[in-house]
């Protein structure tokens, strides 16, 4: 394992990276919406809810805004390629083209000073949370996704960035008040719902996604000697749908398929497996067996 290096010395950040209440308070807010828990309480529904959104939303985020928006990984068509993209935005992590421009500059820089996700440069504070507390990396760089950002579908979700979790929000709180009425005898409830299955369910995501970025260069193994020092861990690979393999990912970024060998499990893969046969998608980029090779050794 190693460690972050320490950065006391480190000047004051610029006054663009310095807090900003109005990039800050979407975030707070959600976090404190879990706290109404204990106000709802729990139900198996409610449970069930949290289950669902949390895999779903998992999902369309590395299925979706990483191995497809971020890396052409795999093809579709512009119908289910919407579906991602919304699906991927009700994870309130803003929008497909922000999400997918940040990561094509992550792995430009890797590993550098100008790499904003970097524990080893910045500190894990700041890879993990920090640069999105900010008003500095708020906007979309449209330059960084051409390919994407032509369809206007996609920049109408980016501007919206509400759109997709206030439906989603609508969808949990309607069903919570449909159960209430139908079937009362199993304590759910609206505000129940809305706070397991998105408020909850949102901040899960939220961390899983951003220890890729801070905890996946500081703790694990390597398999490959790539030029930055990302790492695999098999239990964050289980809880972020295969995006604990991030050393392999980083040795091969344009593969579907971020477990290598059949025992990494990545969920992610097996689900865009299914879609293929299912004809929604095509052309899923594997590793080379060069690679596969190379990764035995």
């Amino acid at each position: 394992m190693m460690r972050a290096e320490s950065h006391t010395s480190r000047p004051p950040r610029p006054p663009d990276e310095q807090f900003s209440w109005r990039e800050s308070l979407p975030l707070f807010f959600v976090h404190a919406g879990c706290l109404a828990a204990f106000w709802t309480g729990v139900s198996r529904a409610a449970l069930i809810a949290l289950g669902v959104t949390y895999v779903v939303r998992v999902f369309a985020l590395t299925a979706g805004y990483h191995r497809y928006f971020s890396h052409n990984s795999f093809r579709t068509g512009r119908a289910f390629q919407f579906v991602l993209a919304a699906l991927g935005a009700s994870a309130a992590q803003l929008g497909p083209l922000w999400w997918a421009g940040h990561h094509r500059r992550h792995h430009a820089v890797a590993d550098t000073e100008d790499d904003v996700h970097s524990p080893r440069r910045h500190g894990l504070y700041w890879s993990h949370l920090g640069w999105l507390l900010c008003r500095k990396y708020a906007r979309t760089d449209l330059t960084r996704v051409p390919d994407f950002a032509r369809f206007p579908e996609l920049r109408w979700l980016d501007r919206h960035t509400w759109a997709a979790p206030l439906a989603l929000g609508a969808l949990l709180y309607g069903a919570g008040a449909g159960l209430a009425r139908a079937r009362p005898a199993w304590g759910a409830s609206g505000p129940q719902l809305l706070v397991w299955g998105f408020f909850i369910s949102t901040v899960l995501v939220y961390h899983v996604t951003f220890c890729i970025n801070s905890l996946m260069h500081l703790i694990g193994r390597r398999r490959y000697e790539t030029p930055d020092t990302s790492r695999n861990s098999f239990w964050l690979a289980l809880l972020s749908g295969g995006e604990g393999w991030h050393n392999n990912h980083h040795r091969y970024p344009i593969s579907a398929r971020q477990g290598f060998f059949w025992w990494e499990v990545d969920w992610t893969y097996y689900g865009l497996r299914l879609l293929a046969a299912l004809g929604l998608i095509w052309d899923l980029r594997a590793p080379p067996p060069r690679l596969l090779q190379e990764g035995a050794q």
